[in-house]
């Protein structure tokens, strides 16, 4: 790998990042052996009225900045009026443009890693609606960001917005295959004992992906929806239907990019019961539970799930970290590694496939379970 660097390296988090940047920050030092942090303060003020701005405390000229942002962090509070008001994404997305406009283009290249894509929902047009998703990445890339990095985005052809510059998304597959077998180190991974489940057709091209790199059958829900009413902003769903092989016996991981009110994942598992499934893991980069735990804290006392898997690259209330049915997915580590391998300015391919990982993970695993029968 090469030595030499494409700038002084900065690292910034944004409101409610701070935990995560600072772990980051602690990968980043020991990669390198140094004591002195990465990490540069920025402040978002707000006065009286709820308008804010952007004050950045050291000096940007040069270098090479990569900036965090959670836009769903609602755990992050402002006063507005005499009242305390949650962040909505429109404010974080809001404050993350105040941190780029006060670099004023003095910074050599800005990154920006939002986990979950700002309405990474609203990809496309089908009614009269605005494209919001699109019109963002055209903002930042307007404002002078290079490169901008997410995690398993709803539909990474939105970045046909930007196809001149850089755009990832990043699969957490090799992290929430590491996650279970070290959280239930009884489950086997091969196709006579699990199988793979796509919640719906849109998460399919992911779902293939975990069955093609483990070997796994799969399978599928269609959400039949009913499109003349909308509730909270979408049809509402009338009914999932099974496509795919028998799951009686078996250990199912369902796997999705988010879960917003859950209530989709909990009749998947209450269908997957009723066919005979083992045990029903949930995979998901992104844990919002919109309408909070009491949906899986039933669905778990019930047994239609054992676990769920999401990551800590968005925020996770104090509730749900304490949940028995939870389980946190780390990325510390590996966005540490993403940012010191683009400051190198060499190719992330191989962060980006993790397909040799798993299998270095699947062997080794084998291996210990064949050492542990003897």
């Amino acid at each position: 790998m090469s030595t030499a660097y494409f700038g002084e390296l900065c690292v910034i988090g944004m409101k409610g990042c701070e935990d995560f940047v600072n772990q980051v920050d602690f990968y980043l030092r020991r990669e390198r052996q140094t004591e002195q942090s990465f990490l540069s303060k920025v402040d978002c003020p707000r006065f009286g009225t709820g308008e804010g701005k952007g004050v950045i405390h050291d000096s940007m000229r040069g270098k090479d900045v990569f900036i965090v942002c959670d836009v769903f962090n609602y755990g992050v509070t402002y006063t507005m009026y005499g009242q305390t008001v949650p962040m909505s994404p429109d404010d974080h997305f809001a404050d993350l443009k105040r941190v780029i406009g006060a670099i004023a283009g003095k910074a050599r290249r800005i990154t920006v890693i939002t986990p979950m894509l700002y309405e990474g929902r609203q990809h496309r047009r089908s009614s009269r609606e605005s494209l919001d998703c699109a019109w963002s990445l055209q903002e930042l890339i307007a404002m002078g960001v290079t490169n901008i990095i997410t995690f398993d985005a709803h539909d990474a052809r939105v970045q046909n917005a930007i196809p001149l510059h850089g755009f990832d998304s990043i699969r957490t597959t090799y992290q929430m295959i590491k996650a279970i077998t070290r959280t239930v180190p009884d489950i086997e991974l091969d196709r006579d004992h699990t199988m793979i489940i796509s919640p719906d057709e849109g998460a399919m091209d992911r779902c293939m992906y975990y069955s093609s790199v483990l070997g796994l059958d799969i399978g599928m829900f269609y959400k039949r929806r009913d499109y003349t009413v909308v509730v909270n902003g979408r049809n509402p769903i009338v009914a999932h239907e099974y496509l795919g092989n028998d799951v009686s016996g078996k250990d199912v991981i369902v796997v999705d990019d988010m879960i917003s009110s859950g209530d989709s994942v909990i009749d998947i598992a209450y269908q997957l019961k009723e066919k005979g499934a083992k045990r029903i893991f949930v995979f998901s980069a992104f844990g919002l539970f919109c309408n909070g735990l009491s949906v899986f804290d039933n669905a778990f006392e019930k047994g239609l799930i054992s676990k769920v898997f999401t990551t800590n690259l968005i925020y996770r209330s104090p509730e749900l970290l304490g949940r028995e049915w939870y389980k946190e997915v780390n990325m510390c580590k590996y966005v540490a590694y993403l940012i010191e391998t683009i400051n190198r300015d060499v190719t992330i391919s191989e962060l980006l496939d993790p397909v040799g990982r798993i299998h270095k993970l699947m062997d080794k695993i084998a291996e210990e379970k064949k050492n542990n029968s003897k």
